[in-house]
């Protein structure tokens, strides 16, 4: 049995094993029948699973769902609700300013795009929900690292940080403790935004981030 829905055969083995115990606890010899993975194979990544908190033993030695997986569920509903209510305030942002904007969130040292929607302009930002884009680089990832010029003034601006020619301002979501769950960003060529973004769009940015914590 071949397993190349991505093309990246050991992840795509893996998420059989993980797709055959979400359905009931397996022994080894069931997860072999199951997956059609050679018994070696399915050990071997079964036990690595485990390893990772994505797989455990059940009282029989059968393999079941990890506890990991509540803690990654969780945050996968947590941030597809965000999307949802963002939705009105993400709208409302790119009429009023005409640029793309979007929503991320803090994955480790990267930052993920969880919601956009882009700009009735032929030039324009594109970013594609799903999109993991690096901390470092962006007025989002300046929002979302905690920056202390963005923390002071409420958001952070950025000019031809991640890609040439293209400028971004982002300002915090919090949750209800105060803590910062996102960033909602505005984006677009410098020759609409400016070298100075901030001076057009940070309030509009700063009001749309408060409308999507009015809207959780």
């Amino acid at each position: 049995m071949e397993h190349t829905v991505s093309g990246v055969g050991v992840l795509d083995k893996s998420v059989a094993i993980l797709d055959a115990v979400a359905a009931e606890p397996r022994s080894l010899g069931e997860l072999v029948a199951a997956t059609g993975l050679p018994k070696p194979t399915a050990h071997r990544l079964a036990t690595a699973l485990e390893d990772h908190g994505l797989l455990r033993r059940d009282g029989d030695g059968r393999f079941v769902a990890g506890l990991r997986l509540i803690a990654l569920g969780r945050a996968a509903s947590d941030a597809i609700g965000l999307a949802g209510a963002a939705g009105p305030a993400l709208r409302a942002l790119r009429d009023e300013t005409g640029e793309s904007v979007q929503l991320y969130v803090a994955q480790g040292d990267r930052r993920v795009c969880i919601a956009a929607l882009e700009s009735p302009h032929g030039l324009r930002t594109i970013v594609d929900t799903g999109a993991s884009l690096p901390m470092a680089q962006g007025s989002a990832g300046k929002v979302l690292a905690g920056d202390p010029a963005a923390r002071r003034r409420g958001w952070a601006e950025s000019v031809g940080e991640r890609e040439a020619g293209v400028a971004s301002v982002s300002a915090p979501v919090h949750d209800r403790d105060g803590t910062v769950v996102a960033a909602v960003s505005v984006s677009g060529p410098i020759e609409r935004t400016t070298r100075a973004p901030g001076r057009r769009y940070a309030a509009a940015v700063v009001a749309a981030a408060r409308a999507i914590e009015a809207a959780r």
